[in-house]
């Protein structure tokens, strides 16, 4: 079994030492899952030079790991990629979510809120919006939660597992436009 050696689970529980991390390697990358709670705090920290000076979010992720093989902590993941140029490297912070309300309809789920790090990223924003647009999971303290990729009254999150794969019907109710259409 791998030992968990990236520098920054170490400095991860020497800012927090009264909270419980778990950690995981695989091919060479180092991912800390956090609790929700703990997640702003966490990245904050990871920014600044004594966290490793993770300065660069290069991308956010949502996951949905409906009838996944493997027993998971929540439904959904939404995993942070963060670069730091300074020590040229990557470091992974994934959180889970699990619903409180069927995700079949578009109802939104308060079980499916995060802090926004927009504050921390700007240009988690956009990113913030898709993960929103896709998968409904929104963003606390976010500048503009709205959809980004889909119309405003789009009937549900595509990206969801249980998201019928020809869609609700929201097909039908395109207009056609081609060529000769002004």
């Amino acid at each position: 079994m791998p030992t968990l050696d990236h520098p920054a689970f170490a400095l991860v529980k020497q800012a927090f030492p009264a909270k419980k991390f778990r950690g995981t390697e695989f091919r060479g990358q180092s991912t800390l899952l956090v609790d929700v709670a703990d997640l702003h705090a966490v990245l904050a920290f990871l920014k600044t030079p004594a966290g490793g000076d993770y300065c660069f979010l290069s991308d956010i992720a949502g996951i949905d790991y409906l009838n996944y093989p493997a027993k998971m902590p929540g439904r959904f993941g939404v995993v942070y990629n963060l670069l730091s140029f300074a020590k040229d490297d990557r470091f992974f912070v994934k959180v889970f979510l699990d619903p409180s309300l069927p995700t079949d309809g578009t109802a939104e789920d308060p079980a499916l809120l995060l802090p926004s790090v927009t504050n921390l990223w700007a240009g988690a924003e956009w990113m913030e919006r898709e993960i929103y647009d896709m998968l409904g999971i929104r963003f606390s303290n976010h500048p503009d939660m709205r959809r980004i990729l889909l119309w405003e009254s789009y009937p549900g999150h595509p990206l969801r597992k249980d998201y019928p794969v020809r869609g609700r019907g929201e097909r039908e109710a395109y207009r056609i436009v081609d060529r000769h259409s002004s």
